[in-house]
């Protein structure tokens, strides 16, 4: 396919224009000594012309990005003089096509003496170029134009052809020599913003609006257009670097791009009250630095931080090309392979809400709490566990609803994946709910509910939500672990054994943990002695006066079948020994007889055990590992009916 460079393109920049964004070709490279600078010659098939290359883009050249023969794009640049010569100094490119042959034959560029301009003088020179981010480039720097005798980059001197190397010639020599202007096309003739302004320090025209997906980090001027869906509350935070605060809010365009923007300190305060959930802005001048993916969900490899230059504006005008929000729905049913702690978006059909409880944090904070079970077509439902202040709002409302009979469609954006008691969502700082939203899959859902889809059964990926018995549970003996092979495939096995406590562990039936929160859950880390009095997080790099004590329980368990060890935490150890991990662990310290009759009497005491069994590392060794994820007292009215269940099965 033909390639046409930017006509006139070598002209036009030397005439004052720096927003066309041409196309050129790159015809040589030069390394100017140890200085690390790289210096083109860059053509349009007809002229060419030296370019200094900025140094935050000499890594496009060390990793060939940028090579003899390039087609590329000058997204950034400026013209100066230096001693009678006029010089680019390329900001920033774009690589548009890597390898081409020489087009065209292209002579060196030389200005007529009616529009070429005196030298700046030499303690001038450095007020005079400077990149996109304001940093020098030094005189000395680009007289090593000139002075320098470098090795050509791509092993080809300059001076191994006539047309390759440009010849500048002084002012006073212009008419002793051919004038190799272009005749072909007429003369570029520069807007006149751009006329006599004498040496153009930086691109005074408004950068471009360009979409989402298309920002880099070696960009130098752009702007993105686009609507505000989400929006974060301020967060406090310490690190090494002292205190501070922080916000951020996320963003889509017309063409489905999303990215995430934060805010620090003083630039919180700025924008904070500006930014609304919905409305449309202009934001320009931030830095694009890798996407934190343990906190961003978003498609984009980048997030934005505006500094103290960023500009954001308010579009007053309603822009219909840019939808409200952007799902990407799964199925229900699809979530039971989603992997833990991953971030999706799900709809579906709400079958009932459980009352708001109040749940105690560690660190002695009170929170909220509130079950919600959701439904779609897939025949799979699923926990939805609202936390904090959505509880008492859209939970209020989705409970209200049901109570008058409806069954309202509920989407929910950036949900996280729990896989204990089988797989649930939850809800985090960033998770958005919109009741009966106006977008189609909400339409369907509705449509295929009302048409006789609540008639139809589902089973549940969650723990179980009818008391007495779980509807997918699957019942395992204790040998069948072993038998079986659990645990041993790339995702953990979920079984329940009824089963009986035969010996527990005492030497180590806790640890000190730490209280602190980490978003919206406690570090839990184990802690250690700093001082007399204080407790030392690693982890969080904080000392506190009192830690917590978590379960740590190594249990035996046996049927009638064999034995084995399993491994309680925190609520299954409170399960099984009926108290806390810190009232047992104060009870061991004052009163030895009375906390060997509580570990005792939980001894040969029956439980349905729902497992989680997954082979782990451990040293160069691996062993199957399992956790009791729950331990229920046996109902016996219940685990008889499942047994009558199982006769009337293998007797047909």
């Amino acid at each position: 396919m033909p390639v046409h460079l930017t006509p006139n393109a070598i002209a036009a920049i030397s005439a004052g224009d720096l927003n066309s964004k041409p196309l050129v070709q790159v015809i040589d490279i030069k390394l100017l000594g140890k200085q690390e600078r790289y210096r083109l010659i860059v053509s349009d098939a007809v002229s060419c012309q030296h370019a200094m290359v900025a140094t935050q883009l000499n890594d496009r050249i060390k990793t060939s990005q940028v090579k003899k023969g390039s087609i590329i794009q000058l997204t950034d640049y400026i013209s100066n003089y230096l001693q009678n010569r006029k010089i680019i100094v390329v900001l920033n490119m774009e690589t548009i096509i890597l390898d081409s042959e020489i087009i065209g034959d292209p002579k060196p560029y030389v200005e007529s003496g009616s529009t070429a301009q005196k030298a700046l003088p030499n303690n001038n020179f450095e007020h005079s170029v400077r990149d996109s981010n304001n940093h020098m480039i030094s005189q000395e720097s680009v007289r090593n134009v000139q002075s320098l005798r470098p090795t050509s980059h791509s092993g080809t001197s300059l001076n191994s052809g006539p047309n390759l190397r440009p010849t500048f010639h002084s002012e006073n020599s212009v008419h002793n020599v051919p004038n190799f202007r272009p005749t072909v096309q007429p003369p570029y003739q520069p807007p006149p913003q751009y006329k006599n302004h004498g040496s153009i320090v930086k691109n005074e025209a408004p950068a471009r609006i360009i979409p989402i997906n298309a920002l880099n980090p070696y960009q130098g001027r752009w702007a993105i257009k686009a609507r505000v869906t989400a929006k974060g509350d301020p967060r406090r935070y310490n690190n090494a670097r002292g205190d501070g605060k922080v916000f951020s809010f996320d963003l889509l365009d017309s063409e489905g791009g999303e990215i995430r923007v934060t805010c620090f300190n003083a630039v919180l305060d700025r924008f904070y009250d500006t930014i609304e959930v919905g409305r449309v802005y202009l934001i320009s001048k931030g830095s694009l630095k890798p996407a934190q993916k343990n906190f961003n969900h978003l498609k984009n490899d980048w997030e934005i931080t505006l500094d103290a230059s960023s500009t954001v504006e308010l579009c007053p005008d309603e822009d219909g090309s840019i939808p409200e929000q952007k799902f990407s729905f799964r199925h229900i049913s699809e979530i039971e392979n989603v992997d833990s702690n991953s971030i999706v978006d799900i709809i579906g059909i709400v079958i009932s809400v459980n009352p708001s409880v109040p749940i105690m944090r560690k660190n002695g904070m009170e929170t909220q709490r509130r079950i919600v079970n959701l439904r779609d077509w897939s025949g799979k439902s699923v926990e939805l566990t609202l936390w904090g202040d959505v509880c008492n709002r859209e939970g209020q409302r989705l409970e209200d609803m049901l109570a008058s009979g409806l069954f309202p469609v509920l989407a929910v954006k950036a949900g996280k994946i729990n896989d204990f008691s089988g797989k649930s969502v939850g809800t985090i700082h960033s998770t958005q709910l919109f009741i009966n939203p106006d977008i189609p899959d909400s339409h369907s859902l509705r449509e295929w509910f009302d048409r006789g889809g609540k008639d139809t059964a589902s089973v549940s990926i969650s723990k179980d939500i009818v008391p007495g018995g779980s509807k997918n549970e699957i019942r395992k003996t204790v040998s069948q672990i072993k038998d079986e092979g659990l645990g041993r495939s790339d995702k953990p096995d979920w079984v329940t054994v009824k089963a009986t406590i035969s010996f527990i562990k005492t030497d180590s039936f806790c640890y000190t943990a730490c209280p602190l929160m980490i978003g919206d859950r406690q570090c839990n880390k184990k802690v250690s002695r700093s001082g007399n009095r204080g407790w030392q997080c690693d982890r969080c790099d904080q000392e506190f006066e009192e830690c917590e004590y978590r379960y740590l329980l190594q249990a035996q368990i046996q049927d009638n079948t064999g034995l084995t060890w399993a491994t309680a935490f925190q609520e299954s150890g409170e399960e099984i020994l009926g108290c806390s991990a810190k009232d047992l662990y104060l009870l061991k310290e004052q009163d030895d007889a009375r906390f060997g009759d509580i570990v005792r009497s939980s001894i040969f005491n029956q439980f349905l055990f729902k497992l989680k069994i997954k082979e782990e590392m451990y040293g160069d060794e691996q062993k199957v590992k399992i956790t009791v994820v729950k331990a229920d007292k046996v109902n016996y009215s219940s685990e008889s009916k499942y047994m009558l269940d199982m006769i009337l099965k293998f007797s047909r």
